[in-house]
């Protein structure tokens, strides 16, 4: 090349390129902070594991001091760096009408999914922190408390599983597959959990966040869900499509979400390999 040359871009294309610098700059920082505010809570969480006292929320579901502090702490630490950004968490104060969803970046937490095993001392519980870009997963963070390790990943990114980038089982199913499933709140799933039981080897952690990211670094084969929370599901569903399994909602997707609701309607689906997916239909027959 002559001395003194220069390429010229068109401006167009110059534009372009600075608008996907400065986008990938915005999620990078918010990936960051993600990954920084949940681990600044894993002390908190090992230090009051199974010790924590329980009490009984509006829904009948149970809380601990933990919960609310971790919920506190991450939306401090990540509203004071994204203060344009919009914050939800389970441990919110419940308010009669849905909260629309009116920011770019949104945050969806859920400080421990796993109450219950937490305070019993039972260690399948984890801390789930979402990004949503447009009320559409974007990054999950996830700490598993049992295996003391972080799990996150997100679209184009990659999914790892502490410093290992993870991939979801391929094989096909058959009754030795392991799936994560939890008995319905409504018993009129009931026939549904048989057929399930009846086919593959069941394993119920009493966490959705851990069942479906489980599935998305290769622990689990598949999960049938009918009783989840769209915080349950936020983070480790930003995980699934990257791993190379997939998500099929059995009534409405909970994304994009545009407004949150802590009395919003259970999320039902089933996931896995697109091989997977397509046998828990044929078996749940819908």
């Amino acid at each position: 090349m002559a001395r003194g040359l220069q390429i010229v871009l068109p401006l167009f294309v110059s534009v372009a390129i600075s608008v996907i610098v400065a986008n990938n700059s915005e999620i990078d920082q918010r990936i960051a902070a993600a990954k920084q505010a949940v681990l600044a809570e894993t002390e908190l969480l090992h230090r009051e594991f199974g010790r924590a006292r329980t009490e009984i929320k509006h829904d009948g579901t149970k809380v601990t001091a933990v919960d609310i502090a971790i919920s506190e702490h991450i939306m401090a630490a990540i509203t004071r760096q994204f203060p344009a950004d919009q914050f939800f968490s389970e441990e919110l104060t419940p308010t009669e009408a849905p909260v629309p969803v009116t920011s770019r970046f949104c945050w969806v937490l859920d400080p421990i999914d796993g109450t219950n095993n937490y305070a019993n001392g039972i260690s399948h519980c984890a801390i789930s922190l979402a990004l949503l870009e447009n009320g559409v997963p974007l990054y999950g963070v996830i700490y598993d408390l049992a295996r003391r390790t972080l799990i996150q990943g997100g679209p184009g990114r990659g999914v790892w599983d502490g410093d290992k980038s993870a991939r979801a089982r391929l094989e096909a199913p058959g009754g030795h597959s392991l799936i994560g499933f939890h008995s319905p709140v409504e018993k009129s799933y009931a026939v549904e959990g048989k057929r399930v039981i009846e086919n593959f080897k069941i394993r119920g952690l009493g966490s959705s966040t851990l069942h479906l990211a489980y599935v998305a670094i290769g622990l689990l084969d598949g999960v049938v869900e009918h009783n989840n929370k769209v915080w349950d599901i936020a983070a480790a569903a930003a995980l699934v499509e990257e791993s190379g399994a997939e998500i099929h909602y059995l009534n409405q997707s909970p994304f994009p979400m545009k407004e949150f609701s802590l009395k919003s309607a259970r999320v039902q689906y089933v996931t896995g390999s697109p091989a997977m997916v397509a046998r828990l239909r044929e078996i749940l027959g819908r």
